[in-house]
């Protein structure tokens, strides 16, 4: 245990930290108004889309039905788009089949240049598309402008390796055969994400399988359609020719259009991102056609600060881990764990840093974090405090949901929160910083590893041999040592257990192909 003073000066600092807090439920970011609904107040307003887009043409729902797209921030009504169903799934899927037979016969230097030519004008764009991102989804303009460079990044990636999908020629045991292996994209793809990167989600996978020659169906989260459409706009300018791409959105039908998106058989792999419940429905839906399938999945990242960290540069760590997206992405850090002998200092300084936070309307060049999505997302993180104050959990800073307009939940940090709360059992997706002590590494790493999933892990630590050890020990697909980002294109993105199957970005491209075996003989 730290000595006395040090817990004393750590109780005063929580106690200033928290009247600094106050100032975020005061904060002039939650005055305000929305700017031009109608066209999202962006410079080019044409980059607005409130239709579903199929083989090319811009499309409503059938039966009319449209689905209302609100601003988390304000709950103020964005626009509308289509509610659509089966009928209209299965269209998109046959113009997807229909433009395959043409599109998969493009050289891989003719889908590199459309792809660069995609991404000139996502860069040209770049003001309005994160923008649009804000409006949809709440993240900050600083922090949508890093995600749309962030999407942007995929297209430029895959375009380059669109022209890398090398064959190999594997020589024969028999004499007079050669072995050629050759790579075809492997046909029309379903593509389902989620609303926390309404671009980058998309463009992951939507990168790889254009560049791979392959046709897509996008089914985008009913939270945030404008983005995705608003790259449907944009990939027609750069060239992309009718049904490459095609857009069903939905909302009450979701069932059906998932359930077609997977299950059909001309539809020949599917892509998921978001939770594991969903995943493996899905997963059990694509296999009754031995579909290639690629998940990404629910996470349950654990952080660990060791007692020979950079308690700086972990506390700054966790602080872009665990709280960007307000605290909704995939990789985020849930489970902190720190030694014994650093707790109270790493818990202090981590408040400090937090308490400065000022939460509001992502239009508000002052806000640093934004809302949750919705009001449900916001009635999770409420219930995994409770759950963790009920356990003895105390509370450093926040802990509560800010009242008025929009979806919002103070950025909390915990303290003395037991391993077997809530918060350390679920993927909590918000503002909650839940701190667990812990004394040796083996008891650390058996910690982290206690989880159904294995998406991300991070620990800092300056002992070069620790670092080893505990990277590959810890159960995840990906590990950030002594760094708290690790989301980039060139990466293999992905998890182990139940955080999904396959890798996306890096080589990604390969998800997306199979491999043909050609033996030639008579030589």
């Amino acid at each position: 245990m730290p000595p006395a003073r040090t817990l004393t000066s750590t109780v005063s600092l929580v106690f200033s930290s928290q009247l600094r807090a106050r100032q975020i439920y005061r904060h002039p970011a939650f005055r305000f108004r929305m700017a031009s609904s109608s066209a999202f107040g962006l410079k080019e307003a044409s980059l607005v889309r409130s239709q579903g887009f199929i083989d090319g043409k811009w499309v409503d729902a059938k039966d009319g039905g449209v689905i209302k797209v609100t601003n988390p921030a304000t709950t103020e009504e964005l626009g509308t788009v289509p509610e659509m169903g089966l009928a209209e799934t299965k269209e998109a899927i046959d113009a997807a089949a229909k433009a395959f037979k043409t599109w998969s016969k493009t050289t891989a230097n003719q889908r590199h240049d459309i792809l660069i030519k995609l991404y000139a004008l996502m860069k040209e764009h770049s003001d309005d598309l994160a923008r649009m991102i804000t409006l949809e989804n709440g993240k900050p303009l600083a922090e949508a402008m890093g995600e749309h460079l962030y999407s942007a990044s995929f297209i430029e990636w895959f375009a380059e390796e669109a022209v890398r999908t090398y064959g190999e020629q594997i020589p024969s045991p028999f004499p007079g055969v050669r072995n050629i292996v050759i790579k075809q994209p492997v046909g029309v793809v379903s593509i389902l994400t989620p609303w926390n990167f309404p671009s980058a989600m998309i463009t992951r996978k939507l990168g790889a399988a254009l560049a791979a020659g392959c046709t897509a169906v996008i089914k985008p989260p009913p939270e945030t359609p404008f983005s995705a459409l608003a790259l449907a706009e944009l990939a027609t300018r750069a060239g992309v020719p009718p049904g490459v791409i095609n857009i069903v959105t939905t909302q009450s039908n979701v069932r059906d259009v998932g359930r077609e998106m997977c299950e059909s058989p001309i539809v020949q792999k599917v892509s998921f991102t978001g939770s594991t419940p969903v995943a493996k429905m899905l997963a059990q839906m694509a296999a009754g056609t031995l579909k290639k399938v690629s998940i990404e999945a629910g996470g349950n990242a654990p952080f660990i600060v060791f007692d020979d960290a950079d308690i700086d540069a972990a506390v700054e760590g966790v602080i872009v881990c665990k709280f960007r997206g307000t605290g909704q992405t995939c990789v985020c850090a849930n489970r902190i764990f720190v030694q014994s002998s650093v707790y109270a200092e790493f818990a202090s300084r981590l408040a400090e840093r937090v308490a400065a936070f000022k939460v509001g309307n992502g239009l508000d060049k002052e806000t640093t974090h934004g809302p949750l999505i919705h009001d449900r997302a916001v009635d999770k993180v409420e219930a995994h405090v409770e759950d963790a104050l009920a356990n003895g959990a105390q509370v450093l800073l926040g802990g509560k949901r800010i009242p008025g307009a929009g979806s919002f939940f103070a950025p909390t940090v915990l303290s003395d929160v037991p391993a077997d709360a809530l918060v350390n059992r679920e993927e909590t997706f918000g503002p909650l910083a839940a701190l667990t002590r812990f004394e040796t590494e083996e008891e650390v790493v058996a910690m982290a590893n206690n989880t159904a999933v294995g998406l991300a892990g991070y620990f800092f630590s300056r002992d070069v041999g620790r670092v080893w050890r505990v990277a590959e020990a810890l159960e995840v697909g990906m590990v950030g040592a002594n760094t708290g980002v690790i989301s980039q294109a060139v990466i293999p993105f992905g998890g182990v257990k139940e955080s999904g199957l396959g890798r996306e970005g890096g080589h990604g491209i390969s998800e997306y192909m199979n491999e043909k075996l050609i033996a030639f003989g008579g030589l």
